[in-house]
């Protein structure tokens, strides 16, 4: 029995009884569930609910894991946690846009929670809102610092105007 047996839920069983439920919570190591990323630092934690209904399975809840990476402006070391909120709606034959079909007698959460978890690893982390960043020219950490560089973003295709900005009258 693998370890993402956790995370099938019998379909059939729900469906008998309409508004009944089953939590699906457990914590697994990301490659368990297909998640190949050095940016997930620890076990996946997954707290779900599948609850029946007469057309299909909802399933609810959250999805969290501790996650490493560097800040994309100071280069610092950034840690956190990629918490996912769950909503999904599971049916035989899907009369719902977004939902998924039921195919068998049991559902796999894992593709679910596998893309979850990647969608909610952050692309390009900051350590702060307000980091400044390393200068470009000299690679002094303004965060800790001032180097007094020229760091004025110019187009150089337009330099040669540069020269013939009229004077706004009165100054």
């Amino acid at each position: 029995m693998g370890l993402t047996s956790a995370l099938r839920v019998n379909a059939v069983e729900l469906l008998r009884a309409p508004g009944s439920s089953r939590p699906v919570e457990v914590s697994l190591p990301a490659e368990a569930i297909g998640v190949d990323d050095a940016r997930v630092t620890g076990d996946v934690d997954i707290a779900l609910v599948a609850t029946s209904s007469v057309d299909g399975i909802t399933v609810h809840g959250t999805i969290s894991t501790p996650w490493h990476d560097r800040c994309r402006r100071c280069l610092i070391d950034v840690d956190g946690v990629a918490v996912a909120s769950v909503d999904e709606v599971f049916q035989h034959d899907p009369r719902v846009a977004d939902a998924v079909e039921i195919v068998g007698d049991q559902i796999d959460l894992a593709p679910i929670v596998r893309e979850y978890v990647l969608l909610e690893l952050p692309d390009a982390p900051l350590c702060r809102d307000e980091c400044a960043g390393i200068c470009p020219h000299c690679g002094t950490d303004r965060n800790e610092t001032s180097c007094g560089c020229d760091t004025e973003a110019r187009d150089l295709r337009w330099a040669a105007l540069e020269g013939l900005r009229l004077d706004e009258p009165g100054e």
